[in-house]
């Protein structure tokens, strides 16, 4: 369950740690990396907490992404197009989407086990 979170805090920290500064120009390619990278991970978190995670999926899934998103960003630049501007949303509503379906599935988990000790209770009463 913990190898998106964590390699997302890794390369969190090491981005943190190498603090290198990154041009202007590039902010366009960097915020559809970093998108694609949340994207990846939070996919990776929901398909744990939906019993169907596969690393091989997760890694070809984050390398495509961002592959995909860089090429149009790039081919947007060339057409003088904010193409960038589809990943973008894209991979938003993707990070939303997931991230609803995580949060509904921690608050499920928990209410269980509430009611699990609840009834334990009750029954040792």
């Amino acid at each position: 369950m913990w190898v998106p979170i964590v390699g997302l805090l890794i390369g969190l920290f090491i981005g943190w740690a190498l603090n290198i500064p990154i041009p202007g120009v590039y902010a366009k390619y960097l915020s559809i990396a970093v998108l694609a990278a949340l994207d990846s991970s939070f996919g990776g978190v929901k398909s744990i907490f939906e019993e169907k995670f596969n690393a091989a999926i997760l890694l070809t899934g984050f390398f495509s992404n961002a592959l995909l998103a860089a090429l149009l960003a790039y081919l947007g630049d060339q057409l003088g197009v904010d193409l960038y501007l589809a990943a973008v949303f894209a991979f938003g509503v993707r990070l939303f989407q997931n991230l609803a379906i995580i949060r509904r599935e921690l608050l499920s988990g928990w209410a269980k086990k509430r009611r699990a000790l609840k009834e334990k209770r009750d029954s040792d009463e």
